[in-house]
């Protein structure tokens, strides 16, 4: 049996085993979500649900692949985003700690020497980085640390979404012949899959900045590992293109909080799932709707990988026209009122 198939078998029987027991653990130890003013939940529900995507990981690649030094560096590198995310599901961290501690776990990747060593250069072949090489891996980490972090607003949304990409780059990754990439990635589609039984709407569980944070990180992570193999350009294209909806989301917000004059980092009502709600869908509804939005993103990604530069460029162009259409249709470039932080 190929060794991505046994990865995602492994990933997809432990997180499902294994969450309903991490749930009894977290009521345990106090890692419990109130509802506030920005949250859908109307009841406390554990969280730290990201403690059962983060043990089917790493048992299903330890037991589907050889550990490299680079794949040993991106479970050490998740380990301490898995750290992080522990602490802030326990007492919410400042936002500079957590930002420290992202940036600490992106730093091991770093170590590990998996960094992104060249960009897309849209008129050649490649762009070689050199000594921005660090500070560009440092970013993208936590960029998409954040991205994944800052969607899970919904039950089932962020695992969802998370599975949709992580097969779109695990179906890359094969077409391409990386072994190492489509391994990781089965093991994550796997985990975030195995872990949605329970977090579907209604939720049983939460997987909290616990899981969240991991997910992102490892999207980034093994993305970056993508990029180092391909000699192909479009290596960090697919998973920004795969991951659109929560990158899109992201950057709506920033634009909105910026236009309204509010602090770019404090949190409202203003993201795609808000709004869907707000136009009277259900939370299933809605986040159905966003995993169909990230499926065809997916397929984007993927259709991508088979086209010239110029239908590639045309593809990003209509892509980037109907999200901003979207936008201001749905009104999430609107100003919307802040909400405290949980």
């Amino acid at each position: 049996m190929q060794a991505y198939i046994v990865a995602f078998t492994i990933a997809l029987a432990v997180a499902y085993f294994a969450t309903p027991h991490v749930k009894n653990l977290a009521i345990k130890i106090g890692a419990v979500d109130a509802p506030d003013a920005r949250k859908v939940h109307t009841k406390p529900m554990a969280r730290m649900g990201g403690l059962a995507i983060y043990a089917a990981f790493v048992l299903a690649v330890l037991a589907s692949m050889y550990v490299s030094h680079e794949i040993m560096g991106i479970l050490v590198g998740g380990t301490v985003i898995l750290i992080v995310g522990i602490i802030d599901d326990l007492k919410p961290l400042p936002p500079r700690v957590k930002l420290l501690g992202q940036i600490v776990a992106a730093i091991v990747l770093v170590m590990f020497d998996i960094r992104i060593e060249w960009l897309t250069n849209p008129f050649g072949d490649m762009l070689y980085v050199d000594y921005l090489a660090i500070p560009l891996t440092i970013i993208w980490v936590v960029s998409l640390t954040n991205t994944v972090n800052l969607i899970d607003g919904l039950d089932g949304l962020a695992a969802g979404v998370s599975t949709i990409a992580s097969l779109t780059i695990l179906l890359v990754a094969l077409q391409q012949n990386f072994v190492s990439v489509a391994i990781l990635t089965a093991a994550l589609a796997g985990s975030a899959l195995g872990f949605l039984q329970h977090n579907f709407n209604p939720a049983k569980i939460f997987m909290g900045d616990t899981g969240s944070m991991f997910l992102g990180y490892m999207l980034a992570a093994v993305s970056i590992l993508g990029a180092v193999k391909s000699a192909a350009t479009i290596a960090l294209i697919v998973p920004i293109v795969a991951l659109g909806l929560p990158i899109l989301d992201t950057a709506f917000a920033i634009i909105r909080r910026y236009m309204s004059g509010k602090p770019i980092f404090k949190p409202d009502k203003g993201h795609l799932h808000h709004r869907l709600l707000e136009m009277g869908l259900t939370q299933k509804q809605a986040v159905l709707l966003m995993y169909v939005i990230s499926g065809c993103l997916g397929l984007s990604a993927i259709a991508l990988t088979e086209v010239n530069k110029s239908f590639g460029a045309l593809i990003i162009i209509i892509l980037l026209c109907v999200a901003y259409v979207g936008a201001r249709k749905i009104g999430v470039l609107k100003a919307t009122k802040s909400v405290e932080s949980h």
